[in-house]
């Protein structure tokens, strides 16, 4: 007599992109859920709001969705931070003045070589010893006589 198990759902992992309001609700829904009892999970969330669509008669379905405004799709923009230059306004105002290219930077580079820096030994992590063998009693071999 074979039992059968019932196989597990395929699972799909996705991506998208929410308001911030709306993403704070998920967390406002998960606080509420715990006050009545009961953990859940944002998934779990997503999951029951979609059977709850699902059993929406076609007008009802239709005023959710006109409810919700459209976004434009794929990642946020970044916010463009201002960079910051390495360079001080002293070394900025030299590359300014000075005249492009390799020859033009020789000739502003100082008639004295640089000091050549010296080696620092690299840090290494010691390497980990080998794990240590099992080795089973091999049974003696007698040597071929002639």
């Amino acid at each position: 007599m074979s039992t059968s198990v019932p196989k597990k759902p395929k699972l799909v992992r996705d991506s998208f992109t929410i308001p911030k309001a709306e993403y704070a609700a998920i967390e406002a829904l998960k606080t509420r859920a715990i006050a009545l009892g009961t953990s859940v999970k944002k998934s779990e969330l997503l999951r029951a709001g979609l059977m709850l669509l699902q059993a929406l008669n076609d007008a009802g379905f239709k005023n959710a969705l006109a409810a919700v405004p459209a976004l434009k799709t794929g990642r946020p923009v970044k916010e463009e931070k201002p960079v910051k230059s390495k360079a001080t306004p002293a070394k900025a105002a030299v590359k300014a003045a000075a005249p492009a290219g390799k020859a033009a930077a020789r000739a502003a580079a100082p008639a004295t070589p640089a000091a050549p820096k010296a080696a620092q030994p690299v840090a290494r992590k010691s390497p980990r010893p080998a794990p240590a063998r099992k080795t089973a009693a091999r049974p003696a071999v007698k040597a071929a006589s002639n």
